[in-house]
């Protein structure tokens, strides 16, 4: 048995085409390269691509700069990979903007000798592209707060040309076989650009915030540019599976592309989306919160700060409308209201941490937190007790890990957000101990950390409860929670979180260059016109929709263009030469539609045949359709419940299409009507998936048993059989080895060989028409 006769089928993304190829209508096919070889080369080089460099710098006044490593989740994960040998990081170098072209010149040595390169841009677009369009109109809506977007014209043309000055910055470092890593929502249009300029390039791309649901997202007014642009990657990750979801539902109803299991066939290219929970260092956290520094910064806190006897609630969040830091003061006032027994027992540490602070917005939150803490500490304090002890900065690191260690509470109940490390910072500092984590079920980290007590941050009846269950939890409650989270964290670090993202796109390449290796190129279309050139006798058998047109919502609308008319006519008058348009359709439909060609018709998947000298219909073989009346009902009930599918009846057939309905609706019902009609099986019947269609025929009608009639003909020295569906695989598998067997767009088949899209064949056949003339 042939092991690749089962792979998917797709192709390859087309390079740049000449002239003279376009006019063939078939763009060259690249070679796979063998997987072994994979060892004999030099290894890999990985170029991640942020908005931000992963250090900080100023100048020293000397033409010299002075660096300090960044902080955070993008630069901890990748930090450990960026400094293996070989590897580049490229991105915004924004404290540069003043400098003149040496001064440039001067930072640029000085990055390189860190394994960076930097981006320089335009001060204007700098602020359009930053300020504007990524966080005035991603970020809100994208954390579903749309009413706070803007969506400036003006804003998006200046992210698009700064996505377009990262593709220059890129490709001017790229070598062969680099893989390049795109992180985050700005630069959400640089994998395809990318795509564009090095067609075989590894790109990944990584969204560290959430991806809205389609309904939030469609607001956005280039919407489809965004899907398209994310689509130049090989792999897209996220950190939570909602989002997966969320992205792969505006990938179907913005840009029309289905998934089979987060696979989706983008321009003939396949594209994986999958979830990446971002882990943290955990070992870094562990081993900080026991030496004696940080044991000693937590005593000495307690101790300044007055809070012996006192259990303390910790909050630290970076200034962000996103993390609900009012909603959980609000929360903790009320908390105090309905407990006053816990007065002078407790303290709010919340630390926000400074982001931001020219933005309108931004400024206005930090002035109603001010606000919100003024009016706790005055409501509730007391001679020798305050209630909130607030911090608005960053902390370093010992004194933030002090903190995690000296806190009996943390609390982490964003309104959104896509991961969220605190809370897992939190937990490493607390290994083997208790701590209560109340964590928000809108973090994407709530995924994993389920044993946390979580919380809905707009309840604020629930977030009072919450407080109170974690300070009145058990000792041995406290580890018996944690102990789990902590062992699940210890395992899934960020180092394994990075490996495990490139260890998957390696796959989806693999994926992607098996498909591509039976892409028909310029060399397979030679030889398939030869060999139709050199037989006597050739037999071409078609499906009609989704090989010879697209498909239509309304089944009607698929009539063929004159184009199709004249090349059926040029084929099928051609000396020695059978052309058989092999369709689902019914027998009247196709023949007012093909009826003046000379090509043979076989209707309802082989029920039907009409030869080319027209001497009437005939049937296969004698059939019976009274049992359409018991079968019609059940399809008439699941229209009325779904909203645009259709109920089309044929002779002996009664089909459901469904192209015209919402995914996850046709989806439940598909899995319904299945079951209704599950008693099928041994009454003659048989129940049939095609494309976005359910069809119910009598057991043994098929594509493949008709085309057995030329299939079994000795005298045809040219047999090619061509298809796009479920359907079409029947054909496939009865093909003799010699036949040249086609699946158009992806999807697993049998077929030897694939094309792209309805336009790919009918250019073939216009190759095949000419070699015929």
């Amino acid at each position: 048995m042939d092991t690749t006769a089962h792979t998917s089928a797709a192709v390859a993304d087309r390079p740049k085409t000449s002239p003279s190829t376009l006019a063939s209508g078939f763009a060259p096919a690249r070679t796979a390269r063998p997987a072994e070889s994979s060892e004999h080369e030099t290894p890999r080089r990985l170029v991640i691509v942020s908005n931000r460099l992963p250090y900080r710098f100023e100048g020293d006044g000397a033409g010299g700069f002075s660096f300090e490593r960044s902080v955070g989740g993008l630069v901890t994960g990748l930090g450990p990979l960026h400094e293996e040998a070989g590897n580049l990081w490229i991105g915004w170098a924004d404290a540069a903007e003043g400098l003149a072209d040496e001064g440039r010149a001067a930072l640029d040595g000085a990055l390189a000798e860190r394994a960076c390169r930097a981006v320089f841009l335009d001060t204007k677009d700098a602020k359009r592209y930053y300020e504007g369009f990524s966080n005035s109109a991603v970020w809100p809506l994208f954390h579903g707060f749309p009413h706070l977007a803007r969506f400036d014209k003006g804003e998006w043309e200046a992210y698009r040309r700064v996505n377009e000055r990262f593709r220059d910055a890129v490709v001017a470092e790229a070598r062969s076989g680099d893989v390049l890593w795109v992180q985050d929502y700005h630069l959400m249009l640089l994998p395809s650009l990318l795509r564009e300029a090095l067609p075989d390039a590894r790109i990944g791309f990584f969204l560290h915030i959430p991806f809205p649901d389609y309904e939030t997202f469609r607001m956005l007014p280039w919407r489809g540019e965004i899907v398209r642009g994310l689509l130049g990657a090989d792999l897209i990750g996220f950190h939570a599976y909602d989002y997966v979801r969320h992205f792969l539902s505006s990938c179907r109803r913005i840009a029309g592309i289905e998934n089979a299991s987060g696979t989706l066939m983008a321009d003939g290219r396949l594209v994986q989306a999958d979830a990446f929970p971002l882990g943290i260092d955990y070992e870094r956290y562990r081993d900080a919160a026991r030496t004696p520094a940080v044991r000693r910064a937590a005593a000495e806190f307690a101790a300044e700060k007055g809070h012996e006897g006192c259990k303390v609630m910790l909050s630290v969040e970076r200034l962000d409308y996103s993390k609900g830091i009012p909603d959980r003061l609000n929360a903790y006032d009320a908390f105090l209201d309905r407990h006053p027994e816990w007065a002078g027992r407790v303290v709010l540490v919340l630390v926000t941490v400074p982001s931001r602070e020219n933005v309108g917005s931004y400024r206005a939150l930090k002035k109603r937190i001010d606000e919100l803490v003024g009016l706790i500490n005055g409501k509730h304090s007391t001679m020798d007790w305050t209630p909130v002890d607030y911090y608005y900065r960053s902390l370093p690191f010992n004194q933030l890990a002090g903190l995690y260690v000296a806190s009996d509470v943390m609390l982490v109940t964003p309104l959104r957000d896509g991961m969220n490390l605190v809370c897992k910072e939190y937990l490493a500092c607390h290994d083997g101990d208790g701590g209560v984590l109340v964590l928000s079920e809108m973090a994407g980290a709530s995924s994993e950390l389920h044993e946390a007590i979580t919380v809905n941050p707009f309840d604020l009846e629930g977030l009072v409860s919450a407080m109170e269950q974690a300070l009145a939890m058990p000792a041995d409650e406290q580890r018996r929670r944690n102990a789990p989270m902590q062992h699940r964290l210890a395992r899934y670090t960020s180092r394994k979180w990075a490996r495990e993202f490139l260890d998957a796109m390696d796959e989806t390449k693999r994926r992607q260059e098996g498909l591509g290796a039976r892409l028909i190129g310029p060399d397979s279309a030679r030889r398939m016109a030869e060999a139709f050139l050199a037989a006597r006798r050739r037999a071409l058998l078609l499906d009609y929709d989704g090989t010879l047109v697209p498909f239509s919502g309304e089944p009607a609308h698929a009539a063929p263009d004159a184009q199709l008319l004249a090349l059926l006519k040029t084929l099928g008058t051609a000396a020695g030469t059978d052309v058989v348009v092999v369709s689902g359709r019914d027998r009247g439909t196709l023949e007012s539609w093909l009826g003046g060609t000379p090509a043979e018709l076989v209707a309802e998947h082989g029920v039907w045949f009409l030869d080319r000298n027209r001497s009437g219909w005939t049937l296969e073989e004698p059939l019976d359709d009274a049992w359409k009346d018991a079968i019609r009902p059940v399809l008439a009930g699941f229209v009325d419940r779904t909203p645009g599918a259709i109920l089309e009846e044929k002779d002996f057939s009664l089909v459901w299409h469904y192209r015209m309905c919402g995914q996850e609706l046709a989806e439940r019902r598909v899995i319904e009507l299945k079951n209704a009609l599950g008693e099928l099986e041994g009454s003659g019947l048989a129940l049939m998936d095609g494309n976005k269609v359910i069809e119910i025929k009598p057991n043994g009608v098929g594509k493949g048993h008709a085309a057995h009639r030329w299939f079994r003909d000795p005298s045809y020295g040219f047999l090619l059989a061509a298809g796009d569906d479920r359907t079409d695989e029947d054909v496939f598998e009865a093909a003799p080895a010699n036949a040249w067997t086609v699946k158009v767009g992806g999807g697993p088949t049998r077929a030897r060989f694939a094309l792209r899209d309805c336009r790919e064949m009918r250019a073939l056949l216009e190759t095949l028409a000419k070699t015929a003339g």
